[in-house]
């Protein structure tokens, strides 16, 4: 099954070496696709930390600290999101996670509905701690999980499943660029792994039919770094653990967002009046970007990240 959309970045960009995605190389045979495997444990821990999981509409969530930017209902609707995302290996405990997402959603009263898909450090779920790609959805009567420890996402690809370890590169950092997209067809949510070499693919989908408020469209799209606190109050590291600064290579960084506007049309965020959201200051921080990024035509949209600590409140 595919979309009836095409991946819309088939870019003629340059990518540089030092920017690659790593992933473990995975074929499945024909008829089968790679699904992660799920134990008790790995279930228990998926379930507690889903329910401590960045939230876009409610953003005072207790230990959750956050730095993004997010486009509102007043400019959409909207039917997806797309964005490159650096990737790091962070010193996380046990009872920390620290990420950083695109989502889609919608939220009427005490509902929510959303999808979110990104990179993730949370040792007590993936039992190791390396960063992994990552999906979680909320939706009709509060259902929704991670990746597909519940019935609801459905894996297409044979060789690009929704959640895998990401290594380093030998002379370089990861690059997650990845895609959330409605199929004006059919109404379902698709996860697609966009590349700037060659052809993107499509890993997967969430059928409509399991929202109530996003079965059509999305009112909010967002691109968003996240920490959970451990219960002692100490949050975690986010995006390469540093400030940003001047120095977009030395900073997390997100680049080259573009939204999918209400007539299914690519739209790139310089586009949009977009509100940055960070709720502490003192621990992590958001620059805009220079627009123009280190290699031609991309855009840097913002730089994000900071240490954490034991003072960043709760």
């Amino acid at each position: 099954m595919e979309p009836s959309f095409l991946i819309s970045k088939q870019k003629d960009q340059i990518k540089t070496k030092s920017e690659s995605k790593s992933k473990k190389v995975i074929e499945c045979p024909n008829g089968t696709v790679p699904i992660l495997k799920t134990t008790r444990e790995y279930v228990k821990n998926a379930q507690y930390w889903a329910k401590k999981h960045f939230n876009p509409f409610t953003i005072d969530s207790h230990g959750t600290h956050f730095a993004g930017v997010r486009a509102s209902k007043d400019q959409g609707p909207y039917h997806g999101v797309e964005a490159w995302m650096s990737v790091h290996e962070l010193n996380i405990s046990v009872d920390q996670t620290s990420y950083t997402n695109i989502y889609v959603g919608s939220a009427i009263s005490d509902k929510v509905n959303f999808i979110q898909t990104g990179w993730m450090v949370n040792p007590a779920l993936f039992g190791d701690g390396r960063p992994w790609s990552y999906g979680l959805w909320k939706g009709v009567n509060r259902t929704g999980c991670y990746n597909t420890i519940c019935p609801g996402f459905i894996q297409v690809s044979r060789t690009d499943p929704l959640s895998i370890p990401l290594s380093p590169l030998p002379k370089g950092e990861i690059g997650l660029y990845i895609s959330i997209e409605q199929d004006k067809e059919t109404g379902n949510w698709w996860a697609t792994d966009v590349k700037y070499e060659a052809h993107g693919m499509h890993i997967g989908y969430w059928p409509k039919e399991l929202f109530d408020l996003i079965s059509t469209k999305a009112d909010m799209v967002g691109v968003t770094g996240a920490v959970q606190a451990s219960p002692s109050g100490k949050s975690p590291p986010m995006g390469n653990g540093y400030l940003p600064t001047k120095n977009e290579m030395e900073s997390a960084r997100v680049r080259d967002v573009d939204f999918i506007d209400s007539k299914f049309k690519v739209i790139g965020s310089k586009k949009f009046k977009l509100e940055k959201i960070l709720d502490n200051d003192k621990c992590y921080g958001l620059r805009d970007g220079r627009k123009k990024g280190f290699d031609e035509g991309t855009y840097v949209l913002f730089t994000y990240g900071g240490p954490g600590g034991d003072s960043c409140g709760i």
